[in-house]
């Protein structure tokens, strides 16, 4: 008899492939000891953290250090139970608020993960007579939040306003909504999508609403952090903003923001919110402090993108093939699978800590080494991490040896 977890045979037999050999499992990297925003220890090793998604590097931010602490004492560890069922903390209130008063939006709800924002939200929405028009490179969350809906789920061509355009056409004379989902940052590769044509493309028709996720533009992008919105001008134009607080906010939680005057319905019919315990009011009290540190973090972004165009030009210097342009999201493309668990194994090695994302879970079927960069990283670090980067890719074959390639230049 099959055991119930067989039909996973293949996928552990690829791991099995790649990381049956007793080498350090990318996977599964323990951090001993967190030493500041962008080192740790792992084993006896001092590392520098280039994949943590923790953009403006709030998560030491002494103001939301001690609210976490005030809150803890006042209230706790928990809520032990979900805001319908247990009641509300003021604290989420006071979150909702802060992020109505960030967004300049009517109303605010907060999961207790980024993934349940998605998930809740997106299950929810639309119904049996309507249509998602999703770009086909969101994350995980999305996929899973639109399968949970009753709409007809329709993916288009990533970043391809032409292909949403042609696909919205054809149902144009179809009853019901349609809701168009992407997302500000894609995570795997950096890129942004191209927000003003699509909101151009939803213009064309009627009662087509756009829902962005703004996981990794939250803080990134635009004056205040707004994200892609707010950098590209079109902020009334997009009807729902998911995001989360694990990434520039520097903790965990989700959220949702829109205008709709019934979005309080929700509330009520969305089980990701109903059915989750809220979250613990340190987190809360934490998310309210850095997200005011956000509004007023322009010089964190500064920082932050210069950060990044460092880290870009240092590794297409070396001759690494970098996904996107101008993204505080730098993955390195490599040409397969086993060279790219070897580079990483050879960048863990030598102190440098990224994210190994493979096939299917990658775009185009890439291999990718995923970077993701802090205002906090000095620009020592930095150069330690190009100079790294560059022995590496030697030995794997992906550049040429660093002394050919100092010689070269001189």
């Amino acid at each position: 008899m099959a055991d119930l977890l067989d039909r996973f045979a293949p996928l552990m037999g690829q791991r099995d492939a790649l990381f049956g050999d007793g080498g350090v499992n990318p996977f599964q990297v323990k951090m001993d000891q967190v030493l500041s925003q962008t080192e740790a220890m792992i084993g006896n090793r001092r590392t520098i953290l280039v994949g943590t998604n923790n953009y403006l590097g709030l998560t030491f931010a002494p103001e939301a250090l001690k609210a976490a602490h005030d809150a803890l004492e006042a209230c706790g560890t928990g809520t032990t139970g979900s805001r319908v069922a247990n009641g509300t903390y003021y604290g989420h209130k006071e979150l909702e608020t802060a992020l109505c008063d960030f967004f300049g939006k009517q109303h605010a709800m907060v999961f207790s993960t980024g993934f349940l924002a998605n998930l809740g939200i997106l299950s929810t929405l639309m119904g049996p007579e309507d249509y998602i028009l999703m770009d086909a490179d969101c994350h995980a969350s999305i996929y899973d939040g639109v399968r949970g809906s009753t709409a007809q789920i329709i993916r288009f061509r990533h970043n391809d306003a032409a292909d949403l355009d042609k696909r919205l056409a054809r149902l144009a004379d179809k009853p019901g909504n349609k809701l168009i989902v992407i997302e500000g940052i894609y995570s795997m590769l950096g890129d942004k999508a191209p927000l003003a044509e699509i909101v151009a493309v939803k213009k064309k028709y009627e009662n087509v609403y756009i829902l962005s996720d703004e996981a990794h533009s939250l803080g990134v992008l635009g004056k205040y952090g707004r994200g892609l919105p707010e950098e590209v001008g079109c902020e009334d134009d997009v009807d729902f903003i998911v995001g989360t607080f694990s990434k520039s906010v520097g903790t965990v939680g989700g959220f949702c923001v829109s205008n709709h005057p019934q979005f309080d319905t929700l509330r009520l019919v969305t089980r990701a919110y109903v059915f989750t315990a809220s979250l613990p009011p340190s987190v809360v009290a934490s998310a309210t402090v850095n997200l005011g540190l956000v509004k007023n973090g322009g010089a964190l972004r500064k920082r932050l993108m210069r950060n990044a165009q460092k880290l870009h030009a240092g590794l297409t210097a070396i001759g690494l093939k970098v996904a996107s342009e101008n993204s505080p999201v730098v993955a390195v493309v490599a040409p397969d699978p086993v060279t790219a668990v070897a580079f990483w194994r050879g960048l863990i090695e030598a102190g440098v800590y990224v994210n190994l994302a493979l096939p299917p879970a990658t775009p185009y079927g890439y291999s990718l080494l995923r970077a993701s960069l802090c205002a906090a990283h000095t620009e020592e670090q930095l150069d330690k991490v190009i100079a790294i980067f560059a022995e590496v890719a030697a030995k794997v074959g992906l550049a040429a040896p660093v002394e050919k390639k100092r010689a070269a230049i001189g």
